[in-house]
């Protein structure tokens, strides 16, 4: 079994390599059937099927954007409100502040709860995702770099509550993989 990076730092994961697409929609099955739920899988190009193979969970980013806009809608809302109902009450067309006087917040509402929702969005889609990371851990890998090209491969990664090394990597021999390699994080 081979090793790639340094082996002072910290285990990313198990990786193996596979003979062709099928194979590796095969394995993603099999890891996933397993009981493993931290893997991910690589091929050249998008393999029908995997994203069930895999079972990706729903993104949270939805969820996260709505709380930003939502956030964005309610101080637009306070920011106008306030002022002009509670400190220094507008008398417009001679008659005191009401519930007509709010289509006037509109644009302001609009803008800024677009504004808060493309922040949050850009944000929390770095968050989850990771960024900014100069080096992925796959990189340190010599065999990885053929996934652009011709490669498939599969990694269990450290972080998953089943993982242990040495069974990790006789599972994936077991599954037909080759170049059975530990990647650590740097």
């Amino acid at each position: 079994m081979d090793t790639a990076g340094n082996t002072a730092s910290p285990m990313y994961g198990v990786g193996a390599e596979f003979a062709s697409a099928a194979d590796l929609l095969r394995v993603a099955k099999e890891i996933r059937a397993a009981g493993y739920e931290s893997f991910d899988v690589f091929s050249p190009f998008p393999i029908h099927g995997m994203d069930k193979a895999v079972q990706f969970r729903r993104s949270p980013l939805g969820r996260i954007v709505f709380i930003g806009g939502l956030t964005g809608f309610l101080t637009a809302m306070a920011l106008q409100y306030i002022p002009s109902a509670v400190i220094y009450p507008l008398i417009l067309h001679g008659k005191p502040f009401g519930f007509f006087a709010i289509p006037a917040y509109f644009p302001i509402l609009f803008e800024t709860t677009v504004l808060f929702s493309a922040f949050t969005a850009f944000i929390g889609l770095l968050m989850i995702i990771g960024l900014p990371r100069f080096n992925h851990p796959l990189f340190n890998w010599e065999r990885f770099k053929g996934v652009s090209a011709d490669g498939f491969f599969a990694v269990i990664e450290s972080r998953d509550p089943k993982f242990a090394p040495a069974e990790a990597a006789e599972f994936l021999a077991s599954l037909g993989g080759s170049n059975v390699t530990i990647i650590h994080e740097d």
